[in-house]
């Protein structure tokens, strides 16, 4: 029984050495076609969520995501919502927002490019804060803390 064993167990290591060595090759394209199926998604919480609202003005544009609350197994009671500027964005950036299309401004900002500073003046009881303020390649995001 002892023997059994052990000639299975070496069996069982060169199979799986084989099935290695046959499948590495492929990793990339492997991944790459898994990666492209309908199930596979970034999470909100990297990508700011889904665009909610544009504001297109002459210059610039106005990106206003969908607020992220979503967790490991349920949502949080916390959460961010997130504001992208495009184009040609002006040194100092003031704008009112009304992230949850109820008709009332929720906040307005402030936010000094030349010094990165962000200044958030919250209306609404649900905003927090400033979470993040930053200038990226397309322009500058700004991610606002919100309460549920």
């Amino acid at each position: 029984m002892k023997k059994v064993k052990i000639i299975a167990g070496i069996s069982w290591a060169i199979f799986c050495l084989i099935l290695i060595l046959i499948l590495f090759p492929g990793l990339n394209s492997f991944s790459g076609s898994v990666s492209k199926l309908p199930f596979m998604k970034l999470n909100p919480r990297y990508t700011g969520g889904e665009i909610a609202n544009q504001v297109i003005q002459e210059r610039c544009t106005l990106d206003i995501r969908k607020p992220v609350f979503n967790g490991f197994l349920k949502e949080r009671t916390s959460g961010f919502v997130q504001l992208d500027w495009h184009g040609t964005i002006p040194e100092m950036i003031k704008d009112s927002i009304d992230y949850d299309h109820d008709g009332n401004m929720d906040f307005c900002i402030l936010v000094d490019r030349k010094n990165s500073k962000t200044v958030l003046d919250p209306i609404s009881k649900k905003v927090k804060g400033v979470v993040i303020s930053t200038p990226t390649s397309y322009g500058w995001a700004v991610r606002i803390g919100l309460l549920k």
